[in-house]
């Protein structure tokens, strides 16, 4: 075990050429010993390289204790000086996914809210080798086992930042206590029903009296893992050529391919989307009805909560639809952004000259947006005839499924623009005119 000063110079030389100078970093604050050490460490750190440090802690409102540790991690700020956030989110809807899943999906969810640079999370060496052991128990393939990296992309502009990924836990307790820090114990990491709990108090133990040196052995591992997954990537991205099409992929580029490669294509397809991975039996389902299928088949896979979908020869990963209301009417008064529900996605409209839909034409009448009924018709054109919008959606290659939600924003009872598809042309602004455009989120 270093110092405490050479463990915090270890770790600034290792992060100093991965974040810029004057970077904004959002530590995720549990309260506990590695978040705490590391918020403390980075604010030590922070002003040789003009860091903005603040913090994140995510109210999950499954202890009694709650509370407690909001109000423990609101006071250690304070006396630091560091800016805190304290977010509430709602377990109950995914605990179907365990509610360790549950909780960091929402910990993801509002880190990618936050306003920051970098998001850093305490993940250390220990955590990398149980989180081996764990995907192996589950059967996972290469990209599960594949190590965590230091630097790696969150959703939106925001990047994940592991300062501490090559420190022990118990480097990291003696850096700590070294400071004279103080931090909560959550009462369930001594819970053994949860998994990871299992590994760390019953079994890491005794292999670590056979095998001393295994948390570096196990790290080194899961470096290879990233290696080989880098490589299957690549391989995937050479199959796929011009086959991946935006969030789509030709299924003819799967048909052509032997079985390991055209299921790695998959994977490699649906982690490109962001969806999980299936299990092999879903996988290989998944596969065979994309390939083998009759070509007017409304092919649907569901797995967890994601599907995939096939519309003329293309496969298409979306999350599982909602329920919605079908007479949904939203009055439209000039707001610059509305929700809509059935997609689910948020509406923006922005304010333009010269193109997009005459705010002095939009005027005629009430705005509504609605979905289809099935009879609505559009002119895209100047001198051409009204079309339906079915003929439209169909030349645009829009997806059946995504038809019956899509918003359309109506003047009276005049459809003027299928958001994402087209617009009226009676209804376009002129050169100089004040007009808005209006997109799907």
């Amino acid at each position: 075990m270093s110092p405490p000063s050479h463990f915090a110079e270890r770790i600034a030389a290792q992060i100093a050429s991965l974040v810029p100078a004057r970077s904004s970093i959002l530590v995720g604050l549990s309260g506990g010993l590695d978040s705490v050490a590391l918020l403390h460490l980075l604010s030590n750190i922070s002003e040789r390289y003009f860091w903005r440090i603040s913090a994140v802690h995510v109210h999950h409102g499954i202890s009694p204790k709650a509370g407690e540790w909001a109000d423990f991690c609101a006071a250690l700020c304070a006396r630091q000086n560091i800016p805190l956030r304290i977010e509430h989110v709602d377990i109950a809807p995914l605990r179907g996914h365990g509610i360790e899943a549950a909780a960091r999906k929402l910990r993801h969810a509002v880190f990618s809210g936050q306003a920051c640079d970098f998001v850093a999370l305490a993940h250390h060496a220990d955590d990398q080798a149980e989180t081996l052991l764990l995907q192996l128990l589950r059967g996972a393939g290469v990209r599960g086992a594949a190590a965590m990296p230091i630097l790696s992309e969150l959703a939106g502009s925001h990047r994940l930042l592991r300062p501490l990924l090559n420190c022990s836990r118990k480097d990291i307790r003696a850096y700590a206590e070294a400071q004279g820090l103080q931090w909560i114990d959550d009462e369930s990491n001594a819970d053994d029903s949860y998994p990871r709990n299992f590994l760390r108090h019953r079994v890491l133990p005794v292999l670590e009296r056979e095998f001393p040196a295994y948390r570096d052995t196990l790290v080194r591992s899961t470096r290879h893992f990233a290696e080989a997954n880098e490589l299957l990537d690549e391989l995937a991205r050479l199959d796929a050529g011009p086959a991946l099409e935006g969030n789509t992929l030709q299924v003819a580029a799967l048909r052509r391919l032997s079985l390991i490669r055209a299921k790695n294509l998959l994977r490699y397809f649906l982690h490109g989307q962001g969806a999980p991975l299936p299990r092999s039996a879903q996988l290989e389902e998944m596969l065979r009805q994309l390939c083998e299928a009759r070509q007017d088949a409304a092919v649907s896979v569901r797995y967890g909560d994601h599907q995939v979908r096939r519309y003329r020869d293309r496969a298409y990963v979306l999350p599982l639809a909602t329920d919605f209301d079908r007479g949904l009417v939203l009055p439209w008064h000039g707001e610059t952004t509305l929700e809509w529900p059935p997609l689910p996605a948020r509406l923006r409209f922005s304010s333009v000259e010269g193109s997009g839909l005459s705010l002095q034409k939009l005027q005629r009448a009430p705005l509504t947006l609605r979905l289809r009924s099935g009879s609505e018709l559009l002119r895209p054109y100047p001198a051409a005839a009204k079309r339906t919008l079915k003929n439209l959606l169909q030349q645009y290659n829009i997806p059946p499924w995504h038809r019956e939600r899509m918003p359309l924003l109506f003047c009276g009872e005049e459809l003027v623009c299928a958001v994402g598809v087209a617009m009226d042309c009676d209804y376009l602004a002129m050169e100089n005119e004040e007009g808005v455009l209006v997109s799907c989120e």
